[in-house]
């Protein structure tokens, strides 16, 4: 609430009404900063990703400010990320989960402050394809974005990381072909990631890119395949979309990104196999 001066001869009166002001300023700044309900916030975009911009430019901490939940890797490409439940964790090629510093940076990462708005068990023997068929009925409009979440324990999940790069930076399509992946059974854990509309192809992936973080917060990745042995998926449906341009970053300014970069994509997220 802010307060409005008015002339008054009682000096207590007039410092009560200034200290209204000032916490009035303060709770409405405060508002405009905090994340909005329902809000997918992005850095960067996946074609420049893949088009070798690994420099990071925004760290974790500001990542933090604007979602609890979501995914996305670090400067130079070191391991993938995952955020979940307000805290963020580095998968990187050992497969073990890792703290990383608020300071560290981020090429490319979309988060979102998640409130469930559906949650439904899933069937024993769930697998990824399986997932998406059960989703056209959870999440039926095609043009909106679905932060989704899976819980449970899985009897089988493979998953992958991808080593930090060193300069010249190759495509994400050349990097993969040195990826690690994981093959983990009968673990506890939680898939995060989201369902992207097929408009926003270029710049975020278009359908599903989900990641995965154990129980215990020890090991992770992104995630290529799974079977669920016992579990449940919630869902956030999200109307607003904000996406923030890393405009100091010269590889970002000088990379042509005009260029369709579909099937470059679909090798990084299809890819299974640590050799091509």
């Amino acid at each position: 609430m802010i307060m409005f001066f008015t002339k008054t001869r009682n000096n207590t009166y007039y410092k009560w009404r200034l200290a209204f002001l000032i916490i009035g300023v303060f709770l409405f700044a405060s508002g405009c900063t905090r994340p909005r309900k329902d809000t997918l916030f992005q850095v960067s975009t996946i074609d420049a990703l893949l088009a070798g911009v690994y420099d990071g430019n925004t760290s974790c901490r500001d990542l933090l400010a604007h979602g609890n939940f979501g995914l996305g890797t670090f400067n130079r490409l070191d391991g993938e990320m995952v955020v979940f439940r307000g805290k963020i964790y580095q998968i990187k090629t050992d497969g073990k989960a890792y703290t990383p510093p608020l300071s560290a940076k981020t090429p490319f990462a979309t988060v979102c402050r998640f409130n469930a708005d559906k949650e439904f068990p899933l069937p024993a023997g769930t697998t990824y394809p399986e997932l998406k068929n059960l989703l056209e009925k959870y999440a039926p409009n095609p043009n909106l974005f679905y932060a989704i979440k899976i819980t449970g324990l899985f009897r089988t999940i493979k998953t992958r990381s991808v080593p930090a790069q060193k300069k010249p930076y190759p495509p994400l399509a050349e990097v993969v072909r040195h990826q690690v992946v994981f093959n983990l059974h009968n673990v506890y854990g939680t898939i995060v990631g989201f369902r992207c509309p097929a408009y926003i192809k270029g710049i975020n992936v278009a359908g599903y890119h989900l990641h995965f973080i154990s129980r215990d917060r020890t090991q992770g990745g992104h995630v290529l395949s799974f079977e669920l042995a016992e579990g449940k998926c919630a869902i956030n449906t999200l109307n607003r979309y904000l996406l923030i341009l890393p405009r100091k970053i010269k590889a970002f300014a000088e990379t042509d990104l005009s260029e369709d970069r579909t099937q470059a994509l679909k090798t990084v997220e299809e890819k299974t196999a640590d050799k091509p």
